[in-house]
């Protein structure tokens, strides 16, 4: 008996995205319930049993919406029936000032998955992001104006993290759970206009779609593909440069200005990042703003940046503080 289409488009994305794994590997698999992460948590199992890996279904409960806690015991419960080899539930304390909603549930979640991985020693958490994912974070990149690295998209693989699905469209996940019987949950954020990828997901590609024609949605994939490699060369520059800037309280703003602008401005925001910015409101404007510190410099007092963080400039170093401290 053939295997369906959209079961084998998952089974074979995780097997190629984990081909590199050595038999008896421990992984976590992150799962909400939604379509996309229980076919990962399911292809995962099948692919493993051949490897041995020994699989642990993780759930995440962000204690944001009535009846969480139910939600995350009946996740549990579907990872077993899976076959994982072992199921873990935690409840995510989701407060981050200076952080959007959005913003504050993935800080909380990634924070409770690293602590997961480390307590099974696991050599990777899996994502179930998909194809469509990657489309939208590319139009909200392009939207927002934020520069090459968000257009590039999601990464297959960030420290311990990977996506095998990145490849597999969502109707795919969606056949899969229905194909081999699986109860399905809709997050209710995911239908809320008042989120900005809920309307992305449901208003702004569909209307691509039907005036620029089928394809959007892989095309704006694609792109992230292309742009990826480019942007991976200027991060390792600006890698190195953010290095040789490194003074012990900043940066050194006289190598600074040796820097091309291109790499100054990806140092500047990785320094940012790196003192508390969230990267992901972090955006190009705030960049600029720190880079006339360094290029444009008129005695301004200080420039204020996301997660209550100042830059501020003094005796030919740039800092990063947080507001609360230079009050």
């Amino acid at each position: 008996m053939s295997l369906h289409p959209s079961l084998a488009a998952v089974r074979h994305a995780v097997r190629r995205g984990l081909a590199d794994l050595e038999p008896g590997a421990r992984l976590v698999v992150a799962c909400s319930g939604g379509a996309d992460s229980l076919a990962l948590a399911s292809a995962t199992v099948h692919e493993g049993r051949e490897q041995s890996w020994y699989v642990v279904g993780a759930t995440v409960d962000h204690g944001l919406q009535d009846g969480s806690a139910d939600h995350a015991e009946r996740v549990v419960g579907q990872l077993a029936a899976l076959g994982v080899d072992e199921t873990v539930s935690a409840r995510a304390t989701v407060e981050a000032p200076g952080l959007g909603p959005e913003a504050a549930a993935r800080a909380a979640r990634y924070a409770l998955l690293d602590e997961i991985r480390e307590r099974f020693e696991a050599e990777a958490v899996l994502l179930g992001h998909t194809r469509d994912d990657q489309a939208e974070s590319v139009l909200l990149g392009l939207a927002r104006g934020s520069g090459g690295r968000s257009i590039s998209g999601m990464r297959r693989r960030f420290e311990h993290y990977r996506r095998p699905l990145l490849e597999v469209a969502h109707v795919d996940t969606v056949t899969a759970c229905q194909v081999e019987g699986l109860v399905v949950w809709d997050d209710p954020h995911n239908l809320d206009p008042a989120f900005t990828r809920a309307r992305v997901r449901r208003r702004v590609l569909p209307m691509l779609e039907d005036e620029l024609g089928p394809g959007v949605t892989e095309s704006l994939a694609r792109t992230a593909d292309q742009l990826r490699g480019d942007m991976d060369l200027l991060d390792g520059y600006a890698e190195r440069a953010l290095a040789e800037a490194a003074v012990s309280d900043g940066l050194s703003v006289e190598v600074l200005h040796t820097l091309e602008g291109p790499i100054r401005t990806r140092v500047l925001r990785a320094a940012a990042v790196a003192a508390g910015a969230p990267a992901g409101e972090t955006f190009y404007q705030h960049v600029l703003a720190v880079d006339a510190l360094v290029t444009d410099w008129h005695g301004q007092k200080w420039v204020d940046l996301p997660g209550r963080l100042r830059a501020r400039r003094a005796d030919g170093v740039l800092r990063f503080e947080h507001a609360d401290d230079t009050a």
